[in-house]
């Protein structure tokens, strides 16, 4: 901050006349240089889309679960092995009836190939993999979920950091109107027109301000560490920012209702009692009877008990039926067990839409009220300046002391700064609650950045039945 620009703000501290706009950034607007291209919220939102750790590690997430749908899927499609042995045998021949004997060695050798193919396992595959889909879907309503909460953070440290560059601003300005005051104070009292005791009451108020500078300073450099954390970059001169208003519902019914079908841990919840239904479905499975084909194909070279020379070729298609008729009653256990899982996930479910319900009606409150509470702050800052003013006039006549206008000042200044936590509070509540109604993205808001689509590796694997290499090239 340069010494030219403390000055000016001193300068309209002192004189009264501070104004706070509709921004939070009146005072911020500007915050490392000039010549540095502001950053605006978009910009912020697009950087945390692309770089916060906590999304692409759900991403990941989602991509290994995407394989479990060629694992199921591996059900259908036949098992294939080959094999290959070699050795040497010698066989030693007594003396027969006819007098003949001998020591045979031979190498026998054989080459074979087997396939085996479940053609029916109860259903178990085919359910597997309707799974194993449910699975995948609810996976990408938590990264959507994961999605809000980190643009969410980043709305929130990007006005932090606002909010408090503009409260240091104000200390420091404070700072410089209280080394003004006591200057006087002190002229003041070399003339005899005051006490040691209004000289005191000034010394203790700069110092309190310069303390009270100092823990603002502390704090925005706490801001500072978060924002960096979720955007991957350091804040530079960030630009004013509005609250939605538009994007909002017109009611609280409205809202409620848009929650209850797009917040995506309402649907993630959905999908997870799909999965919990199929595995219900696949425990019983085992109940089912198995239907299989198992072939193979054999060639043989100097078997054992043939004359040397001697070659074999055999094949073989056998088809077989398993029937379960009792396996010690493991599998009715856990037919029970899934039933008692699917019972949890509903209730789970239902648990789920209180939880949005009740944050869509404390964030709708929590906006509400922002609007009049920025309304009665600007109110209760021109009130303060009008007293202050009239109070350092009253000063100069003897009507008031010193400790008048340094009270008057401190009033002034809280209410700046309450106005400043207001019109953050107005903005971070805006979007909170398009977070509770489940809209917050990046498309939604209009963001400029490339829009992760799941989809595309989904597609790329669902039938990949070989292969080492992942569709990225590891």
């Amino acid at each position: 901050m340069s010494d030219s620009r403390v000055n000016r703000g001193a300068l309209v501290a002192r004189n009264g006349h501070a104004r706070i706009g509709v921004s939070v950034v009146a005072l911020a607007c500007v915050w490392l240089s000039s010549g540095v291209r502001a950053e605006t919220i978009g910009g912020a939102l697009a950087k945390g889309y692309l770089n916060n750790p906590n999304i692409n590690q759900q991403r990941a997430s989602l991509r290994a679960l995407d394989e479990n749908i060629p694992k199921n899927y591996a059900g259908y499609l036949p098992q294939v092995s080959a094999s290959a042995s070699a050795g040497v045998e010698n066989a030693l021949v007594g003396e027969s009836p006819s007098g003949g004997n001998g020591d045979f060695l031979s190498h026998p050798r054989t080459l074979s190939a087997q396939f085996t193919e479940q053609v029916w396992n109860g259903n178990k595959t085919f359910n597997s993999v309707r799974q194993a889909e449910s699975q995948v879907f609810g996976q990408r309503e938590v990264l959507r979920n994961t999605e809000q909460t980190v643009l969410l953070a980043v709305v929130t440290d990007y006005m932090n950091v606002l909010r408090d560059t503009a409260i240091l601003d104000l200390d420091r300005n404070n700072v410089d109107v209280l080394q003004e005051q006591l200057r006087q104070t002190r002229d003041r009292f070399n003339v005899g027109e005051v006490t040691r005791t209004d000289v005191a009451q000034a010394e203790a108020s700069l110092s309190g301000a310069q303390a009270t500078a100092l823990t603002a300073q502390s704090t925005l450099q706490t801001d500072i560490a978060n924002y960096r954390q979720d955007v991957g970059d350091e804040p530079r001169s960030l630009a004013p920012v509005s609250p939605l208003t538009r994007q909002i519902p017109k009611t609280i019914t409205e809202a409620v209702a848009i929650s209850q079908i797009e917040h995506p841990a309402i649907v993630a919840s959905l999908h997870g009692v799909d999965a919990a239904e199929l595995g219900v479905k696949i425990s019983e499975s085992a109940l089912y009877p198995t239907v299989g084909v198992t072939g193979a194909i054999t060639k043989e070279y100097d078997p054992s008990g043939f004359s040397p020379g001697t070659q074999i070729l055999a094949g073989s298609l056998i088809g077989s039926v398993t029937i379960p008729i009792y396996q010690g009653g493991a599998e009715y256990a856990t037919v029970r067990q899934s039933k008692e899982t699917l019972g949890q996930t509903e209730l789970q479910t239902d648990q789920q839409r209180d939880v949005v319900r009740a944050l869509v009606v404390g964030a709708w409150g929590s906006n509400q009220n922002s609007l009049g509470i920025v309304r009665a702050s600007k109110a209760q800052v021109d009130a303060a300046e009008v007293a202050l003013a009239g109070v350092r006039e009253e000063a100069k006549v003897g009507q008031r002391t010193t400790l008048d206008v340094l009270n008057a000042q401190l009033t002034l200044l809280q209410a700046r700064v309450q106005l400043v936590s207001a019109q953050h509070d107005q903005v971070v509540n805006s979007y909170n609650l398009y977070a509770a109604i489940g809209r917050l993205s990046t498309r939604n808001l209009g963001v400029a950045v490339p829009e992760y689509d799941p989809r595309v590796h989904f597609d790329q694997v669902k039938n990949k039945w070989i292969g080492l290499r992942t569709p990225d090239g590891k």
